[in-house]
């Protein structure tokens, strides 16, 4: 006599798609939203430069400098907010817009300290550029992931490419050669491949027509990473900014880089 407990059920009689009938589909997620701490700001906001950084060498750089001035997030419903601190700290996963103090030039920081999936990226890239936010020019900062890199990439090595929209690039061949926001920085590989947010932010410049550069960087995390992407912004991005890291942030940062964990993740940064 058959085991009717253990023995392996009979074929359904329905496919699959039918079966999918008597389920109820699962809520669509919220479209994210800006939020400003400005009342009433004037909208679209229009910086002369948008900076993003996604990376955790800008994250880190952009965490210490003094002053910025919060004026807006960007919120993603399922990002959750428990366990947020009151004071700024990479520990929170939050994406914060702060207003820098760069001169004569409007000049916004988006700091995106959490992850942003593949089916967000260009909701999130629409709201940033071109809707409440116009920039006359944006710069992102990434991170180069290993598996979308042609060639070899060693961790004790560091590296540093752009991308450019064709917009940023035709200020190269005009009368005003010092138009390129990152000048003597090598072009990314070709073969090589970009995705996530900052691929959809390049391209809805390239789509805008606006002059856009995403800055790649490798390692993902490393004191001479953090060197040199503060160097590049000091000399061609924000000039009149102080930039300069002191000797206990410092020695933060190469603790940092020992226990290799994601700067928003660790005790060590308030």
């Amino acid at each position: 006599m058959e085991d009717v407990i253990t023995e392996i059920p009979p074929p359904s009689r329905f496919f699959q798609e039918d079966l999918n009938n008597f389920i109820f589909p699962s809520p669509s997620l919220a479209s994210p939203f800006l939020v400003f701490s400005i009342p009433k700001p004037e909208k679209p906001l229009r910086p002369s430069l948008l900076i993003v950084a996604l990376s955790s060498p800008s994250l880190y750089i952009f965490h210490h400098l003094s002053p910025k001035t919060l004026v807006g997030s960007l919120i993603l419903p399922e990002v959750p907010f428990s366990g947020l601190s009151v004071d700024p700290s990479f520990r929170d996963k939050t994406c914060n817009i702060y207003s820098l103090n760069n001169g004569d030039k409007s000049t916004l920081l988006v700091s995106v300290q959490h992850g942003v999936s593949a089916e967000r990226s260009h909701l999130v890239a629409r709201l940033l550029i071109g809707e409440d936010i116009v920039p006359d020019r944006l710069l992102i900062l990434d991170s180069i992931q290993s598996q979308n890199f042609r060639g070899k990439l060693s961790p004790d090595e560091t590296y540093a490419f752009k991308l450019e929209t064709l917009a940023e690039r035709k200020g190269l061949g005009g009368s005003n050669v010092a138009s390129s926001l990152l000048k003597g920085l090598d072009y990314f590989p070709s073969g090589s491949m970009i995705d996530g947010l900052a691929a959809a932010l390049l391209s809805r410049c390239q789509l805008k027509k606006t002059k856009g550069t995403l800055c790649v960087s490798w390692p993902e995390f490393s004191s001479s990473v953090v060197a040199l992407i503060r160097s590049l912004l000091q000399r061609n991005v924000l000039p009149s900014l102080d930039l300069s890291l002191t000797q206990e942030m410092q020695d933060q940062c190469a603790r940092f880089n020992l226990i290799k964990h994601q700067p928003y993740d660790t005790e060590m940064y308030t």
